[in-house]
């Protein structure tokens, strides 16, 4: 299910013991996961990314509690965890209605994981999509009311738009602002809060594809610390994304995420998606992959300057489209 949905289950408290939390958006996997974590008197086990042990997560939920109290699970990785694993671990909470099991997953394979948390199973599996400009500017505001912090509409979006439109770093500047007792606004944020938000590697794919200057942005990236070969491969990724919206579209008139993707993307990104791969044909499609596919192999050879090769194909690849 997606967000909406799950925040009807949140109202009626309708939500089940076992909840796997997923997607783009790492700033609600880690929101929804702290609404399910505040059970008074739990007993709490919280595995992070690599210390994920499975025997120590069903002996937690296996054990008996003298006074009644909860058992509460929280695994949070950006390594998939067993399906086998996962079956187990909600059976558990299946079993015992006062378990909780919360599983905040970081990756990007979502085809199996949220198989373990269906229905039938007491379980729920909840995808957040990367909220567009206007869910972000309204999470910002729900934010800064639930802080006490004044500031408009107005102050926010230029706060988003320092932040490189990052929501969880437009989040935590919040909290700074907190500190200055009187209503914020867009000359404050300007003194006051420095835009350090990295640029994403969707933001720098974008950039690319729409023959923008790119080069700041790459800059950006690459001293966050991403290698050059994730680029290309995500780069890769993402066109061939775009070139099976393409044939979908040319052969059946309209797109269809879950016959193309296997999922259903909410209705604005199927839109953006659907639009951005009608911009090139399918043989520019070709000679872009041709492009990228020869650039990987370059990037994994040894003694070369990754760097310039990468800057190369990227200028290629403009020229291409």
């Amino acid at each position: 299910m997606y967000k909406r949905e799950f925040d009807q289950h949140l109202i009626k408290n309708s939500f089940s013991n076992a909840v796997m939390f997923f997607g783009e958006s790492h700033f609600f996997i880690d929101k929804y996961a702290s609404l399910l974590d505040n059970i008074e008197d739990a007993s709490k086990l919280t595995l992070y990314h690599d210390e994920y042990n499975f025997n120590a997560a069903q002996a937690h939920l296996s054990q008996a509690s003298l006074f009644g109290d909860a058992n509460l699970l929280i695994i949070k990785s950006e390594k998939k965890i067993p399906k086998a694993d996962l079956d187990k671990l909600v059976e558990l909470c299946k079993k015992n209605p006062t378990n909780r099991f919360i599983y905040a997953y970081y990756g990007t394979d979502y085809k199996t994981s949220d198989k373990s948390f269906s229905a039938k199973d007491t379980g729920m599996s909840v995808r957040f999509f990367t909220p567009n400009h206007g869910e972000s500017i309204a999470c910002l505001s729900e934010e800064a009311k639930s802080i006490g912090l004044q500031i408009d509409k107005y102050a926010l979006n230029h706060l988003l738009q320092t932040q490189n439109n990052d929501l969880s770093l437009g989040v935590a500047e919040l909290e700074k602002l907190k500190l200055y007792d009187r209503e914020i606004t867009t000359k404050d944020i300007d003194i006051l809060v420095y835009g350090l938000a990295q640029v994403t590697i969707e933001q720098l794919i974008n950039k690319i594809l729409l023959k923008q200057d790119f080069k700041k942005s790459l800059e950006q990236i690459l001293e966050s610390g991403e290698d050059e070969i994730k680029i290309i491969t995500a780069l890769s990724n993402f066109v061939m994304q775009l070139y099976l919206f393409n044939i979908y579209i040319r052969v059946n008139g309209t797109p269809d995420s879950q016959a193309i993707l296997g999922y259903n993307l909410p209705q604005f990104v199927l839109t953006e998606k659907a639009t951005f791969s009608l911009k090139f044909k399918p043989l520019v499609y070709k000679n872009m992959m041709d492009l990228l596919l020869s650039a990987e192999l370059k990037l994994k050879s040894s003694n070369i300057d990754k760097e310039a090769i990468l800057f190369s194909t990227l200028l290629k690849l403009q020229k291409i489209i």
